[in-house]
């Protein structure tokens, strides 16, 4: 057992804690991408009643989704900066993942859409405790000739997980009822809510067996929680990191316009859930195959090639979306957004990490992750919105974001590598 936990690392090239961290967070992904795929089907399927303010179906399921990742996000900077003052980025990963237990589980006993908007609600909190100082504990046991590769293999892991829930959770729920001792049945609803929770509960128990605090965390954070907007040095406009976070919510938004309208993309490509969770997955399936490699890249040829030429491959992926007329035809466009979001995960987050002073990587990574997360949300809201005017509009609106998104990384952010390798091309 111990050589086979050395020849992962070996393969990965990455510190024991980083690799751990991973795993925990693979864990953890596959209940939260659970909940993507069944609670518009909950929803959907009339499981859950009460007032509904007059809002639509898909509005409901937006609010519903969009409000995890504003709460995250809001709560992002505070956790962040609190983990770089205690110096205990695992307290704090912990306490985010014990909310996470205990509110998958909450959703067996939820009956009304304003209780799932409260646990829903509760989830984004308690994620705001796991993704900064998971994030900070990455780029602090890397250095700047591996933060790159460190940074790809944390969002593989991770990104495993979060790829096998949505194909997993139309199964489980379709699958259901299932039969208990005496007669007792479990919905498929109720059995994917245990799934998420015994997921959660196993990346707890990773992260307390596993994971230390790396011992050069400094207590040097302040209590300011703004964020630099403009750039201190003159050199641009923008500050880089402010900057790296609004390409970051850019793209997250044009990524999580697919989520909410799953029964309009199902009736507009007249297929199944199944489908639909395919295609979902085939983002994460990219960004599987890819992060890691491109986050070793990227700390030999550099950042920035890599983040501006993902934002300019976004454009027509999210376009397509709104124009494709078959189930594969989609899937293959989702698959081009994962190769696009690919290239600005990892280099992104190593760019920032680069700039990020000692101590403070809980609180400017958080910038990132924290609009990342904004993103998620208004995604979401967005094409609950929008569907109503075209299968096509939420698309362009995502389009319209990425393109924004690339000019705004040509033109405000530098290299931070002070030397790299020429970027080879064909025939060489």
């Amino acid at each position: 057992m111990r050589r086979l936990v050395h020849w992962i690392l070996a393969q990965f090239a990455v510190d024991r804690r980083v690799l751990a961290l991973a795993f925990a967070r693979m864990a953890d992904g596959v209940g939260n991408s659970f909940l993507i795929i069944v609670i518009p089907l909950y929803v959907a399927d009339d499981v859950v009643g009460g007032p509904t303010f007059g809002l639509s179906e898909a509005m409901i399921i937006g609010v519903i989704l969009s409000l995890f990742g504003f709460l995250n996000s809001s709560f992002q900077p505070l956790t962040g900066r609190l983990s770089d003052r205690t110096r205990r980025r695992k307290t704090f990963i912990l306490v985010g993942l014990g909310g996470l237990a205990l509110t998958n589980l909450a959703y067996v006993f939820a009956e009304t859409y304003v209780s799932l908007l409260v646990i829903r609600g509760l989830q984004g909190i308690s994620v705001a405790f796991i993704i900064p100082a998971s994030v900070a504990l990455v780029n602090e046991l890397a250095t700047t000739g591996d933060r790159g590769g460190n940074m790809g293999v944390y969002n593989t892991f991770r990104l495993v997980g979060f790829g096998a829930g949505p194909v997993a959770a139309g199964a489980v729920v379709s699958a259901g009822p299932y039969p208990l001792p005496g007669g007792l049945a479990i919905s498929g609803f109720d059995a994917a809510f245990y799934v998420a929770a015994i997921t959660a509960t196993l990346s707890y128990l990773l992260v307390t067996i596993l994971i230390t605090d790396p011992e050069s965390t400094g207590a040097t954070a302040g209590a300011d929680l703004s964020i630099d907007v403009f750039d201190s040095s003159g050199k641009n406009l923008l500050d880089p990191i402010f900057t790296l976070g609004v390409v970051s919510l850019f793209m997250a938004a044009a990524i999580a316009l697919f989520a909410t309208i799953q029964p309009q993309v199902n009736d507009h490509l007249d297929q199944g859930s199944t489908w639909f969770g395919l295609q979902f997955a085939a983002f994460i399936l990219a960004q599987i195959l890819l992060q890691t490699p491109i986050g070793r890249a990227c700390d030999q040829y550099g950042r920035r090639p890599f983040i501006l030429a993902g934002m300019i491959v976004l454009v027509p992926a999210t376009m397509a979306q709104g124009l494709v007329t078959t189930s594969e035809t989609m899937f293959l466009a989702r698959l081009v957004q994962g190769i696009a979001g690919a290239m600005v995960f990892a280099p992104a987050l190593a760019l920032a990490g680069d700039l990020a002073g000692d101590g403070e990587s809980g609180s400017k990574l958080s910038v990132l992750t924290m609009a990342f997360g904004f993103g998620i949300a208004i995604g979401p809201f967005s094409s609950g919105a929008l569907i109503g005017y075209g299968f096509w509009v939420p698309f362009a609106f995502g389009t319209v974001l990425a393109a924004l998104g690339a000019i705004l990384v040509y033109t405000q952010v530098e290299e931070t590598l002070e030397t790299t390798a020429p970027v080879p091309v064909l025939g060489d």
